[in-house]
């Protein structure tokens, strides 16, 4: 399955992370792009931080809520790079810092608190050895959080697409099963970037971030944002 088989028919997978290793073997590929149906969730881009990026508001005269929609989507600790759709990232991030584990820090955290779609928790890490994936969603209304978790080696060509939304609805359906396999075969960020990004539905789309890191930790990103 491509990108644009996995992504194109669907008008609303929500946010979406894709973690793996590119068809050369040369570069380890993170991506995070983020949706949005109403206007506070479309106001928002990407920038870069000292270690990673963040989510802020494009016009903040119209921020109306920042608690799910403002927050550290990516950011890098020690060799390992922790994406995430909220601000588990943190979470991730202090308890990895401190010497714990991915699974630890997910382990207190539960799908966002946005009744009645009840958002899934999605995020990922990479090291040199591999990646892991995980969400933490719900199957009952709120009443109850599933944490899956889901470890990778990596497989040149090969990335693993997980995203919150199975599709758009009221309430909007939480991902379902496993993480995509997606076949990759673009050599850059641009390239993968734009494969993505035209992939995504034009009315609902908002952010992109592509990163290609090779072995000396060397960083290729493209930034893509609507509100530009």
């Amino acid at each position: 399955m491509t990108v644009n088989e996995a992504l194109k028919a669907n008008s609303y997978p929500g946010r979406g992370i894709l973690t793996g290793k590119s068809a050369d073997g040369k570069y380890r590929i993170a991506v995070y792009f983020i949706m949005g149906r109403s206007e506070n969730s479309r106001n928002r881009v990407f920038e870069r931080t000292p270690d990673g990026i963040r989510t802020r508001a494009f016009d903040e005269k119209k921020l109306t809520d920042p608690s799910l929609i403002i927050y550290s989507p990516v950011r890098k600790l020690n060799g390992s790079l922790i994406v995430t759709n909220g601000d588990q990232t943190d979470t991730v991030y202090e308890y990895m810092a401190n010497g714990k584990t991915f699974g630890e820090a997910l382990r207190t955290r539960c799908f966002e608190p946005d009744a009645p779609n009840f958002t899934p928790r999605i995020s990922a890490v990479m090291d040199e050895s591999g990646y892991r994936q995980s969400i933490l969603k719900t199957e009952d209304g709120g009443k109850s959080c599933m944490r899956c978790f889901y470890e990778y080696g990596y497989e040149s060509g090969v990335l693993h697409l997980i995203h919150t939304y199975t599709c758009d609805g009221a309430p909007i359906p939480s991902f379902t099963g496993e993480p995509r396999r997606i076949s990759v075969t673009a050599a850059d960020a641009k390239t993968l970037a734009d494969e993505v990004w035209s992939a995504l539905d034009e009315a609902n789309r908002v952010s992109l971030y592509v990163s290609f890191t090779d072995e000396s930790g060397k960083e290729d990103i493209v930034i893509i944002n609507k509100n530009a």
